[in-house]
């Protein structure tokens, strides 16, 4: 099992996973599925500021995730939205718990303070994955999302990352040496064998 930075060559194996999401579920508000070009668009520019993490096991891409932009106010700017996608078949086996576990190395790295994940709701796994990952429950907006001809509700759940009394300047992750990234990740793959058993 790896986990490493995704690049542009991941993008059919990130929308191979991302498509039945979008098509028969209202887990994502997305209706149609983008385009190759669009998906391998979307990595390079998340990679520009934020981290973007793929899981292979044995040789697979398994899963995905990455940092996002929670508000455009600079004073936001420790604040990151984090999304998620793991091979629907591969469920219950901590592929996610993994990923974020990783990601969420990297963002203490780049100073980054809070974590946000927009969910629609309900979405018992979801909701209850995160719960594990130490997010609270915020709030709910109701019926905000029209998704298959229907409303849906979205919540909102958050995690403290950060030290709030010594707040440092956020490092864009194109910032951050590569060999301190490969160092972060091979450090929490160690720990992520842990998990797996």
């Amino acid at each position: 099992m790896e986990v490493r930075v995704a690049s542009i060559q991941d993008a059919e194996a990130i929308l191979a996973i991302y498509a039945p999401y979008v098509e028969k579920t209202n887990i994502t508000f997305e209706y149609d599925v983008p385009s190759l070009a669009q998906m391998q668009r979307r990595i390079m520019t998340t990679l520009e500021k934020y981290p973007y993490l793929v899981l292979i096991d044995q040789g697979k891409l398994v899963g995905y995730a990455y940092a996002g932009s929670f508000a455009s106010r600079q004073a936001y700017d420790w604040d990151c939205e984090l999304s998620i996608y793991v091979d629907s078949h591969t469920h219950g086996r901590s592929y996610g718990q993994i990923l974020y576990q990783h990601l969420i190395a990297i963002l203490k790295m780049m100073n980054i303070q809070n974590v946000y994940a927009c969910i629609t709701h309900p979405n018992e796994k979801s909701e209850r994955f995160h719960e594990l990952q130490g997010f609270s429950y915020v709030g709910c907006f109701h019926a905000c999302g029209y998704k298959f001809n229907q409303w849906h509700d979205m919540v909102w759940m958050e995690k403290h990352i950060g030290n709030s009394n010594m707040v440092l300047p956020v490092i864009p992750f194109s910032k951050i040496p590569s060999i301190q990234i490969e160092s972060t990740l091979q450090n929490e793959y160690v720990q992520s064998k842990k998990i797996m058993i």
